[in-house]
C-alpha cells in the first residue's frame, strides 16, 4: 500500500505526460512573453504605490482588519512551496537516472549538471515544468506586499525591488535555460516552506521565536546561493561553458545586491544591539520579512501585562 502510494506520487510529480512533455514557449505557456513580464511588474509597482498613497491621504493609523487572509496566504504558500520542492526533487532524480548513460560519454556528473547545464539545453522537460510552476507562484508572493501595506501602512523600496527582481530572475531561468536553477529552486522552496509555515504558526496565535528567524533563514539561503554561484563560475571556466551564462551573470549581481542589503540590515538591527534585552516577535509577519527585512516587528508587553508582572513581583517581595 505504501509503496504503491509512493509510486503514484512519483508518477504525478515527475512522470506525468504533461510534465515530461512540457515546453516553454510563447504559444503554450501563460506569461512567457517579455511584454507580459514588464506589464505585470509595472502594474504591481503602480498598484502598491497607489494603495500606499491612499492610506496616507486618509491618514488611517489603525491597521486595516484582514481577518484570516494572512494566515490563509501563508498556509497556501507553504503548501505550494512543499509541492514544488518535492516535484523538482523527483524530477531532477528522474533526469539524472534517464541521462546518466549519456553523461558518461561527456564525463558529466550529476552534481555538475545541477550547477551547469550543457550548452544548447532547451527549456523543456520535467525540471523546466517545475521551474515554470515556481515562476507562476511568484505572482502569489506579490499579494504579501498588499497585505503588508494594509496591515502596517508601510511600503519600502527594498520590498518592491526584491519582489520585482525575483520575478525577473525566475523568468530568465526559463527564457535562457539558465544553469543552477534546479538547486536555486530547491533551496528557495525549502526556505519558503519553513518561513511561510512559521508565519502561519504566528498568524493563528501560536508563540513566535525570540530571535530573527526569518532574516536568519534568508541570509543562509543567500549564502548558499553565493557558494553555488562560485561553483557555476568554476565549471563555466574549466568545463567549456554553461548554458544561459548571460542570465546567470544578471542573477549573480542581483543576488549579491540583495545579500549586501540583508547583511547591512542584520548588522544594524541585531549585532549592534547585543547589549539590549532580546524580545520575542509578536506580529503576524514573524520577526522579519523574507521579502523585506526592514518590516520586522517586536512584541512589547502591553500595559496589562506590565501591571500584572509588577504586581506579581511586589507580591513576591512581600
Amino acid at each position: 500500500m505504501g509503496f504503491s502510494l509512493i509510486q503514484s506520487i512519483e508518477y504525478c510529480l515527475s512522470e506525468h505526460p504533461s510534465i515530461v512533455g512540457f515546453r516553454w514557449s510563447t504559444t503554450q505557456s501563460w506569461g512567457s512573453t517579455w511584454s507580459f513580464l514588464v506589464t505585470s511588474i509595472s502594474v504591481y509597482i503602480a498598484a502598491a504605490l497607489a494603495l500606499h498613497l491612499i492610506l496616507l491621504i486618509f491618514r488611517r493609523r489603525r491597521p486595516v482588519p484582514l481577518g484570516p487572509f494572512p494566515a490563509i496566504h501563508s498556509l497556501a504558500m507553504a503548501l505550494i512551496s512543499v509541492l514544488i520542492f518535492v516535484g523538482i526533487l523527483l524530477s531532477a532524480a528522474a533526469e539524472i537516472r534517464d541521462n546518466r548513460w549519456l553523461w558518461r560519454r561527456t564525463k558529466t556528473t550529476p552534481f555538475q549538471w545541477l550547477l551547469c547545464f550543457p550548452l544548447g539545453t532547451r527549456p523543456s522537460g520535467r525540471v523546466f515544468f517545475w521551474s515554470y510552476i515556481f515562476y507562476i507562484s511568484r505572482f502569489l508572493h506579490l499579494l504579501r506586499t498588499f497585505l503588508t501595506i494594509l496591515h502596517y501602512r508601510k511600503l519600502s523600496f527594498f520590498r518592491l525591488f526584491n519582489q520585482s527582481i525575483l520575478l525577473v530572475m525566475s523568468f530568465l531561468w526559463l527564457e535562457f535555460s539558465q544553469s543552477f536553477q534546479v538547486l536555486a529552486i530547491l533551496f528557495t522552496t525549502l526556505l519558503y516552506s519553513v518561513v511561510y509555515g512559521y508565519r502561519f504558526w504566528i498568524a493563528i496565535g501560536l508563540p513566535s521565536a525570540c530571535f530573527p528567524f526569518v532574516v536568519n533563514c534568508q541570509i543562509v539561503l543567500l549564502g548558499c546561493n553565493l557558494v553555488c554561484h562560485i561553483g557555476v563560475l568554476l565549471f563555466h571556466l574549466l568545463r567549456g561553458g554553461c548554458n544561459g551564462i548571460g542570465a546567470w551573470v544578471f542573477n549573480s549581481v542581483m543576488n549579491g545586491a540583495i545579500l549586501l542589503l540583508f547583511l547591512k540590515f542584520y548588522v544594524n538591527k541585531y549585532l549592534s544591539k547585543r547589549k539590549t534585552m532580546p524580545v520575542c516577535d509578536g506580529d503576524g509577519d514573524g520577526d522579519g520579512d523574507v521579502d523585506d527585512p526592514s518590516s520586522s516587528r517586536h512584541l512589547r508587553p502591553t500595559s496589562l501585562e506590565s501591571n500584572t508582572q509588577t504586581f506579581g513581583l511586589r507580591r513576591k517581595q512581600t
